[in-house]
């Protein structure tokens, strides 16, 4: 559980990531050379995905550390390692695979274009939904890929992402204290309206993949709708009230 050490503030945060960081290095990567077998719908899903993961995260640093809040700024560019991580793994997973990379997707150009459009309230808010529909993803490729190496990776990610989530609930539950509360339950409303769009793009180019994972798009839409409804009652939640229920493991194994 990460706690802060001041009112409103990151300090467990940034612990939380440096640790992570160093238990990253720890453990090591996985062990590429066994190869994955992946069908190819499966590839093009991945490609996409790794897409979206991949970047430098320049204009979300420069308006975290224009916020004021140093922890907070230097929270946010460890999360960035941990995406271009992502990013790195998901590459040598498709290479493992005998498949690449490819330089760009509509999908990852529209979420970038609107993430970048506003201020630091609204990127995180589009990052938001980006993040949410990523633990769909990749639980559904953790419980369903069939090959080790692929379910490996994708258990990483999706614990990676469970940190991430209430991480930047934290933040928006920060930014929005101050807004009226009929603005901030319509701000919710439409931030949860947006992640259905959202699982519904992603069901219509990835559906093959997902059938192929064991998840048929009306569950995988009910599965991303369920991480919204719990993302938006701890951003709303008081201060000092419950808290994001943390899971460190990615759920029940594949072929369990």
């Amino acid at each position: 559980m990460v706690t802060d050490t001041k009112a409103g503030g990151f300090a467990g945060w940034l612990r939380d990531f440096e640790e992570q960081a160093r238990a990253r290095a720890a453990a090591g990567d996985p062990e590429w050379a066994r190869g994955a077998r992946l069908e190819p719908c499966v590839v093009r899903s991945l490609q996409r995905f790794q897409v979206g993961e991949d970047g430098d995260g320049a204009f979300l640093i420069g308006k975290a550390e224009r916020a004021g809040d140093a922890e907070y700024a230097a929270a946010v560019r460890l999360f960035i390692a941990e995406e271009q991580n992502h990013a790195r793994m998901l590459g040598r997973l498709l290479d493992a695979a005998g498949a690449g990379t490819i330089g760009a997707h509509w999908s990852d150009a529209i979420f970038v274009r609107a993430r970048r459009a506003m201020g630091l309230r609204v990127e995180l808010m589009v990052l938001l939904v980006a993040e949410v529909i990523a633990l769909g993803f990749y639980r559904a490729l953790y419980e369903g890929a069939g090959d080790p190496l692929a379910a490996e990776v994708a258990g990483r990610l999706l614990a990676d992402e469970r940190r991430h989530v209430p991480f930047h609930c934290r933040r928006m539950r920060q930014g929005l204290e101050r807004v009226p509360r009929p603005l901030r339950a319509a701000a919710l409303l439409a931030w949860r309206a947006a992640v259905a769009g959202g699982a519904l793009i992603i069901v219509a180019d990835h559906g093959r993949a997902l059938r192929r994972l064991g998840r048929g798009r009306a569950r995988f839409v009910r599965d991303v709708l369920a991480e919204a409804r719990a993302a938006a009652a701890e951003i709303s939640r008081p201060p000092g009230r419950g808290a994001w229920p943390r899971r460190r493991r990615p759920g029940r194994r594949p072929g369990r």
